[in-house]
């Protein structure tokens, strides 16, 4: 009897079940907010608050800058509108895992101060062209995201995949940003 070798099929995974695994990763990830203070995986409560403060500040400062690009632009404001939101959402996210019975309510002042209208030194910062003001948004959004990625290394563990998450869906707003014709 003759011995035949088996079909040869490529051992472990191929490349679209990965990329399905990490896309679906970052989607069950999501934005939760776990409380902070009993977080002991690493690094001090301080430095995960003050990472915490810092990238709600900049989602916050992001969102202003839709908000400008879409006053200054009310042609873009259905196409960044989600991608707005969504930062608006980051926020929340990170604002809601530091905040303490005392600070709630300057919190969520601040939150919605972001939901609000921009500033007026916001809106004079926008480019003139939409196209140049979406190449300022992606650059923003991607700069953003490669700071959080950076930041991943000193910052306790669900603080590190909550800035996984955001920093993911910030370079997916960068590319959709840059994307033509949409």
């Amino acid at each position: 009897m003759p011995f035949t070798l088996p079909p040869r099929t490529p051992s472990g995974p191929r490349r679209r079940s990965l990329l399905a695994s990490a896309a679906g990763a970052v989607a069950l990830a999501g934005c939760s907010a776990p409380d902070s203070a009993t977080d002991t995986t690493g690094g001090s409560p301080s430095a995960g608050d003050r990472a915490r403060a810092r990238a709600a500040g900049d989602s916050e400062t992001l969102a202003a800058r839709y908000a400008a690009v879409i006053a200054a632009h009310p042609s873009l404001a259905e196409r960044l509108r989600p991608l707005r939101a969504e930062v608006v959402r980051h926020a929340e996210a990170f604002d809601a895992g530091r905040r303490t019975s005392a600070s709630a309510s300057a919190s969520a002042s601040g939150i919605a101060a972001v939901s609000g209208s921009p500033s007026a030194s916001a809106s004079a910062s926008v480019p003139a062209t939409e196209k140049d003001a979406l190449a300022d948004l992606a650059t923003a959004e991607r700069t953003l995201a490669d700071r959080r990625a950076k930041a991943l290394l000193e910052v306790p563990g669900e603080l590190a995949r909550l800035l996984a998450s955001v920093a993911a869906a910030g370079a997916a707003h960068a590319f959709l940003l840059t994307e033509d014709g949409k």
